[in-house]
């Protein structure tokens, strides 16, 4: 069995997919999107179809299905050390604990409160999010998995291939990564910048390029997380960011980010967490990294804000 604790736009929308092609996925939401979807099933739409997974398979907690095999952990970074507490009724010795989060230090927190398991690095690379109770929208990206140890572990590595092999089985775009480290960072440099900057300016990120001085503010902003990535040991190339800046051109940016989409919902942000993390990291490794301390400056106040009202 196959656990998904946080059935929002990434696991919901991975899990609905992998229960669809015959695994056994269970799912772990809260409040009204739990309602709905025990209610009603949780409708997957995506560019191209949708579908829907049965109410039973949903529950509150991680206990109420037995041991998994796998957990995908998808919840908000701030609730990682939540929800890492609850799992210990889910797990096995060799239950792989799989953190689709975004951030770049939710595994350590999660491999220091778990009882039993095996903690894996994990990159999601999809648009998706909770556009009502129970409904789960897809709206761009290369809805892709990456995933794999954090160090040097071939044992651990070829589970991880076996588990991404049934997903590639399943439809899904998924590989283990031995150097899944250098993954999390680059993944973190866009989803802290981009977040950041989306939420701040409420702006596409079609219309930040768009324009001379948005564009180039998030260019800076890729550079300053590029500079502690390096700091820390992290070998990002210095070319990365130009490369991603083509990469996006051959899009249709119209999308912004999960991070937009709870300011102006009124949740709490995972702030402290994206640019919160570039200002903190960056402090501590003596490096300049203005862009990202003006963004959490301006963010946090909003997500103490919904942290108290929730």
């Amino acid at each position: 069995m196959i656990l998904v604790v946080g059935a929002g736009g990434v696991g919901g929308y991975f899990g609905g997919v992998l229960r669809n092609a015959g695994e056994d996925v269970r799912f772990v939401a809260r409040g009204a999107h739990l309602q709905a979807a025990r209610s009603s099933g949780l409708r997957v739409r995506w560019t191209g179809g949708e579908l829907t997974v049965p109410g039973d398979r949903f529950a509150g907690t991680p206990g109420a299905f037995g041991p998994a095999e796998a957990v995908l952990l998808c919840v908000k970074s701030y609730d990682t050390a939540t929800a890492a507490r609850s799992l210990a009724p889910a797990l096995q010795e060799e239950t792989l604990i799989i953190s689709l989060q975004n951030g770049i230090e939710n595994e350590g927190v999660i491999a220091g409160l778990i009882p039993r398991g095996r903690v894996l690095g994990g990159v999601a690379y999809i648009y998706a999010t909770v556009t009502e109770p129970g409904v789960v929208t897809e709206t761009g990206g290369p809805k892709k998995l990456l995933f794999g140890p954090l160090g040097d572990d071939p044992p651990l590595l070829a589970r991880a291939e076996a588990l991404a092999a049934r997903m590639r089985a399943a439809g899904m775009d998924a590989r283990a990564d031995s150097d899944i480290r250098t993954a999390l960072w680059k993944k973190f440099v866009f989803i802290a910048s981009v977040g950041g900057l989306t939420a701040l300016t409420r702006l596409t990120l079609g219309e930040i390029l768009a324009e001379a001085e948005s564009r180039e503010l998030l260019q800076r902003a890729m550079l300053e997380a590029v500079a502690v990535a390096r700091a820390g040991g992290v070998p990002i190339e210095p070319e990365y960011v130009e490369g991603v800046f083509d990469e996006l051109r051959r899009y249709d940016n119209a999308t912004r980010s999960s991070l937009y989409h709870d300011l102006v919902h009124g949740k709490p942000l995972e702030i402290e967490f994206l640019s919160g993390a570039v200002a903190r990291l960056g402090r501590e490794s003596g490096i300049e990294v203005p862009v990202h301390r003006t963004i959490a400056a301006a963010l946090i106040p909003h997500h103490r804000r919904a942290l108290r009202a929730r």
